[in-house]
């Protein structure tokens, strides 16, 4: 869940690099909240529901694009990638590069060594 969060944090922030961790964390979340909002308005036959996950859908748009194109930014491609159909998944399955590119520094490399200097 913390990773959900960390994405929606960075609302509109499409500079840096996503972790594939970070990435299918928020698609996991997201897919779980908005199944889980249609189911229950089915079960509960109610209208308002409907109308919430038209809501919830439209307010993780940018979040979900955002963290789309910090993923690709992490295997060192630009975030254009992301409307490429099938060249987008394999991508976001990719691991990231292991070294600083144009996007930003290593995400995985900052944990690590933040946690070598404790």
């Amino acid at each position: 869940m913390n990773w959900y969060l960390k994405a929606l944090q960075n609302y509109a922030n499409f500079s840096g690099r996503a972790r594939r961790k970070e990435y299918w964390m928020f698609f996991l979340f997201n897919i779980l909240i908005s199944y889980g909002l249609l189911i229950l308005s089915a079960v509960t036959e109610t209208p308002a529901l409907v109308m919430v996950y038209v809501l919830y859908s439209l307010g993780v748009l940018i979040p979900g694009i955002a963290v789309g194109v910090r993923r690709m930014h992490d295997v060192g491609k630009s975030g254009w990638y992301i409307i490429v159909p099938i060249y987008n998944l394999v991508l976001a399955c990719t691991e990231g590069e292991h070294t600083d590119n144009q996007y930003g520094p290593d995400p995985k490399g900052e944990k690590e060594s933040a946690m070598q200097k404790v």
